[in-house]
């Protein structure tokens, strides 16, 4: 069974958390049976679980004042991706609300756009995530879009739902995240990315 298949059928099961165990500063989260991951600082579900406290020195768990005060992508700009964005979030049983703030922090809606470390297309795919993924013109949005929700579903599985170690190892790679002892590495390009990613997800989320 290749590493692909073998990930995606692991199971995302959630640790049990109360109500009352919940503290400022703290992020929980957990993958509901429709594949949708949830999280919150003050979780009222019994299958949220903790993943992290908001370190001293300004953390990754919660959408600091800069990232919330960055504008939205143009309205608009993502429209033409819909279908893709849709028919991907489905068939990886992930929030269309993350695909699209993971999109517009990654490339803001631009398939053409090619990072300085050469990732490219609207999900900013490196082009050894791009062969692993299937993806063979990273260029093209349907492919892009496909190959981009296929790894963060099998790093949803990897992390059993917890969102922010997801987005820290789209981002840095997983092997970054083992080398910080499973949390989110010190790279402060990656922590402004969690930062970003989570209150574009917010936002979409509450559909602004």
């Amino acid at each position: 069974m290749s590493l692909f298949r073998a990930l995606c059928v692991l199971g995302v099961a959630g640790m049990l958390v109360t109500a009352r165990a919940a503290r400022a500063g703290e992020l929980y989260s957990y993958v509901d049976e429709d594949g949708v991951i949830h999280f919150s600082n003050a979780p009222s579900d019994t299958r949220y679980r903790r993943i992290g406290k908001k370190p001293s020195s300004g953390g990754v768990y919660r959408a600091s004042a800069q990232a919330r005060a960055r504008p939205m992508p143009r309205p608009g700009s993502q429209d033409r991706y819909l279908e893709h964005i849709r028919g991907a979030a489905a068939k990886y049983r992930l929030p269309e609300a993350l695909l699209l703030a993971v999109m517009a922090v990654e490339s803001n809606f631009d398939h053409r756009a090619v990072s300085e470390k050469g990732a490219v297309g609207l999900m900013q795919l490196m082009p050894g995530t791009a062969k692993d993924m299937y993806v063979r013109d990273a260029y093209e949005p349907a492919q892009n879009i496909e190959g981009g929700a296929r790894y963060l579903r099998i790093l949803a599985n990897m992390y059993d739902g917890d969102l922010v170690r997801t987005l820290a190892a789209y981002n840095a790679g997983p092997e970054a995240v083992r080398r910080a002892g499973g949390e989110v590495p010190d790279i402060p390009e990656t922590r402004e990315y969690v930062r970003k990613v989570v209150a574009l997800y917010e936002a979409y989320k509450a559909g602004r």
